[in-house]
């Protein structure tokens, strides 16, 4: 075969080569784009709700917040009588009834303190602090009452916090009072919207047990302490993305 006739036909194979290449390559795109697409296509339909639910307990546990002080003329004399004061009182709280292990201790410090100059020290400050849960409300007055007679001059009633030891049942009650109000919500946007309400797409929720409520320390407080638990609220709030349809 004459040497112009061989390189027409090389060109004629590689140009049908390279159609065929083409070609394939067509249809493999076009089959991806025909496939399921990752994103939402342009008629979907989304309500984004938050709802809120609350519900109300009553406490049924009372930790109190108690520090013996005195200031002494040297670190050991003072730390010395704050201790010593401090298990009188935690003696005391067991013959009544309260288990150790609800009874702890916080912080126990020694300060110097010095005179109006800050050039030396005068004497010094010691601090012993417990916290001291009480699981029986008949016994919190009592409680209280025997803290400050035994501590006297040297008690400080820091803080008094009601809180509901086990909140779950109302956790869930709150739960699901913030989903239907959810969901009531979306409903109603999907009737004004003249559209149904379909399956839920996500759910995210804030909220959680409940935090105690602390309560002012009176300043004199006598043997007999007034002490109310009142009411604690749960709530929760929620937020549901429905598809609407």
């Amino acid at each position: 075969m004459p040497i112009a006739a061989r390189a027409k036909t090389v060109r004629n194979m590689l140009t049908a080569l390279a159609a065929a290449a083409a070609t394939a390559a067509a249809l493999t795109a076009c089959d991806a784009q025909s496939g399921p697409s990752l994103e939402p296509g342009a008629d979907s339909r989304q309500v984004t709700v938050v709802g809120a639910g609350q519900v109300q307990g009553t406490p049924d546990t009372l930790t109190v917040n108690a520090s013996m002080e005195f200031v002494g003329p040297d670190a050991t004399a003072a730390m010395n009588q704050t201790n010593e004061r401090q298990q009188a009182v935690i003696d005391g709280l067991v013959e009544l009834g309260i288990d150790r292990k609800d009874i702890a201790t916080t912080a126990a410090d020694l300060q110097p303190q010095y005179n109006s100059d800050s050039t030396s020290i005068t004497a010094y400050r010691a601090t012993n602090s417990v916290n001291v849960t009480l699981r029986d409300l008949g016994r919190a007055s009592d409680a209280i009452g025997l803290i400050v007679a035994t501590g006297g001059n040297a008690t400080r009633i820091n803080s008094i916090s009601y809180s509901i030891e086990d909140d779950s049942q109302l956790v869930r009650d709150a739960r699901a009072r913030a989903f239907e109000d959810a969901k009531d919500r979306a409903a109603q946007y999907a009737e004004l919207s003249g559209l149904n309400l379909g399956k839920v797409i996500s759910i995210s929720e804030s909220g959680g047990p409940t935090p105690p409520v602390p309560m002012q320390a009176p300043r004199a407080m006598e043997a007999a302490v007034p002490l109310e638990p009142g009411q604690q609220t749960v709530g929760f709030s929620v937020t549901v993305i429905w598809e609407l349809t």
